[in-house]
């Protein structure tokens, strides 16, 4: 349940023992150096990585006009992004000025970007050759309009990537009332949701680079430390290690049944729950992996705990076979909680949340653990299993590995807890 966050502690202060308060700049310098020290013995791990071909995106372009076909729809617009880099390999940051990428339904992508940034997008193209570029005093969605026109509408409907902003679907609106601008997700999701082998290999990378740097910040726990302390260790290690856009949640103690953290510093005490959830990114495909330990000697109720959470996360785990709904996923983790006297549902103390979510290029995407979801889990899909038990004002636990389905069942892209003493297996 990795979230985009290194820590929840105040962002422009850090309290001292002495009740003093010091800028964060220099903290930020003094971590730096600390970083540098502590992540001085990790090496790369990504030597054998194969970044996604371009014969594998033609076939992902191949397929999504192959649905555009068949849900009638004449193309499919992606807003910089995920679903852009996913389809195309371009990667944009998105700003005010509007670049997207057409795929029409016959045909090769197409691409509408600000007229200064066009030699930067055909750097990066590998697949079609048109740029359509506007100016500064142009409208974009005139430009979008015109090339969906020229390539052949037919049913007069347009596929609208669901992350697209609001200003670029009104834009195409007002230019193109003619135009039925509807959801892509007939199209998007089918193609994302099932990973090709070489995808699989890239979420399996960014995972044991995640688990490796875990380890690597649990071994530097020391009394006193810092949330944000940790988080630097983590994050520092996943990028020593070949992970980008490395994050860590670490949550200590009471602050742990919070699932997403709390705005409050806390310190590591001695006899500490230590909650870390973290991922990074290898080639644009993610990693989640929570381990939850204990800063000293456990207590009964903190080894109890515990081991209830794992035979949770480990009955969600056996529910999952090709042809189930997700939705059993979550029934069989949850069981075990409510059997053991929590819950019932998302009620405190228990299991607040699903027990597991989608996983790919984004961090969470389709394919959830939770009640209510019909879809039949396919080899190809994969998702986080993460049955937290919360229990506020004491601790919580959370354990999190993700796995990827196959035709004989679901396996691990990271082996989860052997037990509280053996976290890493």
């Amino acid at each position: 349940m990795t979230i985009k966050r290194r820590d929840f502690i105040g962002l422009t202060t850090v309290t001292l023992a002495a009740g003093m308060l010091t800028d964060l700049s220099s903290c930020k310098a003094d971590h730096q150096n600390e970083g540098t020290a502590a992540t001085g013995d990790l090496k790369p791990m990504t030597a054998d990585v194969v970044p996604i071909s371009k014969a594998e995106r033609e076939a992902r372009i191949a397929k999504a006009q192959r649905l555009l076909t068949e849900n009638k729809m004449d193309a499919l617009v992606l807003d910089a992004g995920t679903a852009m880099r996913y389809f195309t390999g371009v990667i944009w940051h998105g700003s005010e000025r509007t670049m997207v990428a057409i795929i029409p339904a016959k045909g090769d992508v197409k691409y509408v970007c600000p007229g200064f940034e066009e030699a930067r997008v055909r750097e990066q193209m590998t697949l079609g050759k048109e740029v359509y570029a506007w100016q500064e005093d142009e409208s974009p969605y005139r430009l979008i309009a015109t090339v969906i026109k020229n390539a052949g509408v037919t049913f007069g409907t347009v596929a609208i990537e669901e992350r697209t902003r609001f200003f670029i679907v009104d834009g195409i609106k007002k230019e193109a009332p003619n135009l039925n601008l509807v959801s892509a997700d007939p199209v998007t999701i089918p193609c994302r949701l099932i990973k090709s082998p070489a995808e699989i290999k890239l979420l399996q990378k960014a995972n044991d680079i995640t688990l490796a740097a875990i380890k690597h910040g649990a071994g530097r726990l020391k009394e006193g430390m810092s949330q944000r302390e940790l988080s630097s260790i983590i994050s520092d290690a996943q990028t020593a290690l070949g992970g980008t856009a490395a994050d860590a949640l670490c949550l200590f103690g009471k602050a742990s049944a919070i699932p997403h953290g709390t705005v409050q510093p806390q310190q590591l005490n001695k006899g500490d729950i230590v909650l870390m959830d973290c991922g990074c990114q290898v080639e644009g495909y993610t990693s989640d992996i929570t381990r939850t330990i204990v800063f000293g000697e456990p207590t009964k109720r903190q080894q109890q705990i515990w081991s209830l959470e794992k035979q949770a996360q480990a009955a969600g785990f056996n529910a999952a076979k090709v042809g189930v709904a997700c939705e059993t996923v979550d029934a069989a983790a949850r069981k075990v909680i409510t059997d053991a006297g929590f819950g019932p549902g998302y009620k405190l103390p228990g299991l607040p949340h699903r027990t597991g979510h989608g996983i790919g290029m984004d961090g969470h995407e389709w394919g959830n653990m939770v009640k209510g979801n019909q879809l039949l889990m396919q080899p190809g899909m994969c998702f986080s299993v993460e049955p937290t038990i919360a229990i506020v004002g004491e601790f919580g636990v959370r354990l999190e590995d993700c796995a990827y389905m196959t035709e004989e069942g679901p396996k691990w892209f990271s082996q989860p807890s052997k037990s509280l003493q053996e976290p890493f297996g």
